[in-house]
């Protein structure tokens, strides 16, 4: 468990809203960073996290989408899942840089820069109680909310 605090960050999302990750402090916050919108991990895990959304409410935590995706995309992919909690739009990888998500993949043999698949649990104090990088979609969501009640 690692007791670092949560780089901070001011962003817009969904909703019309601007999400400033201190501004939650006394609150639980789950971050999931992910590759784009309407690919079908992406869509299964956020589906997995909109599908637990009560019990994560229930654990007084909250949950967020990020990614590098514009907002109208967000938007669109909040509809089409009828997603609970909001989404992110992070164009300029500000927070992706703060939370060490961009890495080198390859893709069709071609090296580019992407959004590591990662989750970060952060506690009302605002550290980040626990990570997950590297994610594989299937049970990730249970595994993340069976944390949140741990905090």
């Amino acid at each position: 468990m690692s007791e670092r605090p949560a780089p901070d960050f001011t962003l817009s999302a969904t909703g019309n809203q601007s999400v400033t990750l201190s501004a939650l402090r006394g609150r639980k916050v789950v971050i999931y960073f992910y590759p784009k919108d309407n690919t079908p991990g992406c869509t299964n895990e956020t589906r997995d996290f909109a599908t637990l959304h009560a019990a994560f409410a229930e654990a007084s935590c909250e949950i967020f989408g990020i990614s590098r995706d514009s907002l109208k995309s967000h938007e669109n992919f909040k509809t089409k899942l009828a997603l609970p909690f909001e989404l992110i739009s992070d164009p300029d990888e500000a927070a992706c840089e703060a939370f060490g998500v961009m890495k080198l993949k390859n893709m069709y043999g071609k090296q580019v820069r992407g959004i590591e698949r990662s989750t970060f649990l952060i506690d009302s104090a605002g550290n980040i109680a626990r990570e997950w990088r590297g994610v594989k979609v299937a049970g990730h969501a249970e595994e993340v909310l069976a944390a949140a009640r741990g905090l």
